[in-house]
């Protein structure tokens, strides 16, 4: 299914705006470690790390994948809810190739997630902007370098 930009860019905005909702409380975060810590078992570890997924602070999303991608690794029951909670880590640390990736693999597995498509359009939108963004900004940094040129080359004329 193709969508246009502007679609693209709305589910981004839809979805940017639930993450910005659902950023989890440090208390939360300090009871979930706290559990995790006591009582180590998959399920709280999950728990920790999902939440963990959704936070602002790049160690902590950091954390999080490497928490969510060693339960996937050892046979978590809930694998594909693992990898939904590492691409988005990723996709708030704006590695978005890897965000696609993983939401491509829940996909082949469960076409039917629709938080994983909107996840997957998000981080096709969101790469799609920052190389846009770079090319205007190489554009504009090769148009200056040219003015700055023909600028240095008629004040020479004059000399």
């Amino acid at each position: 299914m193709r969508t246009t930009k502007s679609k693209q860019r709305s589910i981004r905005r839809q979805l940017d705006e639930k993450l910005d909702l659902s950023t989890p409380q440090q208390d939360l975060l300090e009871d979930l470690a706290s559990k995790c810590t006591s009582d180590p078992n998959p399920d709280n570890t999950f728990q920790y790390a999902f939440a963990l997924s959704k936070s602002r602070d790049k160690s902590e999303l950091q954390y999080a994948i490497s928490m969510l991608d060693s339960l996937v690794k050892n046979g978590y029951e809930h694998q594909v809810d693992c990898m939904f909670g590492s691409a988005t880590a990723h996709y708030l640390l704006e590695e978005y190739d890897d965000a696609r990736f993983l939401c491509e693999a829940i996909l082949r597995t469960r076409p039917e997630n629709e938080a994983a498509a909107q996840l997957h359009t998000a981080s096709v939108s969101a790469k799609d902007d920052r190389e846009e963004k770079m090319a205007r900004d190489i554009a504009i940094g090769g148009s200056a370098a040219v003015a700055a040129v023909g600028l240095a080359l008629l004040l020479g004329k004059k000399r």
